[in-house]
């Protein structure tokens, strides 16, 4: 028998992870308390019919029968089953931006009048030991819904993270930004490069952006921008193989300037192509142009 246990934060993409393994066959239940898993394993081995591949969804609507998933799941161990725990999540202000797309209420909020903010803080508070004893972890926050049901798939087939890994290439999301419009909530790594000189004050180069090559010239001439952009690419080629190890899906890094026009641009640019031409998988934003 192979079971597969979903859980994760509410609106990282159970729903969706959920309708994947019925494609792949399995049995599906939504909403399952952990309390019900032994009578339901030993009921589905009876009768005519026995069902030998189940996705069960456990999550936050568990309530107090939460408290008891680490119990039910050394029972599962204990009988030699092909299990496993996915954990599903993504960066909060994505999983609030879904909220506000679809209109919908955190359940936690949905019955104790807390804002889905507050009720997506306290609900990672609450599944952190589920998310502790999790087989992988998906950050859904970057990801399409064929990159996740990909995914999936060659890690139940395949059942581990190097599987996943071959699955769709490891993402790097490079973009730029303005501080005066606010810092990007989802980015792993941020670097401030308002310490280079600014070509806003040179007539010839205000009305352009770090996307012109005048301006890119301006920036990368100068010795500590040469010198940010190697150690950077060094620490991005250091830290790669730990979150592909955990299971992460992309890295997130942003550069910022003033205004998010000339020098934060031409730094992500600069940054993007030679991480690109190093044969990474590389997309590039930039949110202020």
């Amino acid at each position: 028998m192979q079971i597969v246990i979903l859980s994760g934060l509410s609106g990282a993409g159970k729903t969706l992870a959920s309708d994947c393994f019925e494609d792949m066959g399995f049995f599906c239940i939504d909403n399952m308390p952990p309390v019900l898993i032994k009578d339901f394993v030993a009921l589905t081995q009876t009768g005519k019919h026995k069902i030998d591949k189940i996705a069960l969804v456990i999550d936050i609507r568990g309530g107090d029968f939460l408290d008891d998933f680490k119990k039910y799941r050394k029972m599962l161990d204990r009988r030699n089953i092909d299990f496993k725990l996915i954990y599903l999540e993504a960066p909060k202000s994505t999983i609030l931006r879904r909220f506000a797309e679809t209109r919908r209420t955190h359940p936690l909020a949905a019955e104790s009048g807390m804002t889905n903010g507050e009720a997506l803080d306290e609900e990672i508070k609450r599944l952190a030991p589920i998310k502790e004893m999790a087989d992988l972890i998906i950050d859904t926050g970057d990801l399409k819904s064929a990159e996740l049901a990909s995914i999936l798939h060659e890690y139940v087939t395949g059942g581990d993270v190097q599987g996943v890994a071959k699955a769709r290439p490891f993402r790097i999301v490079v973009q730029s930004f303005g501080y005066k419009y606010g810092m990007p909530q989802e980015a792993d790594f941020i670097f401030d490069v308002r310490f280079i000189p600014n070509p806003f004050y040179v007539d010839a180069l205000r009305e352009m952006t770090g996307r012109d090559e005048a301006v890119r010239t301006f920036v990368m001439d100068f010795p500590e921008s040469k010198f940010l952009a190697d150690e950077i690419l060094m620490l991005i080629e250091r830290l790669k193989p730990s979150y592909i190890k955990e299971g992460k899906p992309s890295l997130n890094i942003a550069f910022g300037c003033t205004g998010g026009q000339h020098r934060s641009v031409a730094m992500a640019i600069e940054v993007a192509e030679r991480l690109r031409d190093a044969g990474e998988n590389i997309v590039l934003r930039h949110r202020e142009v």
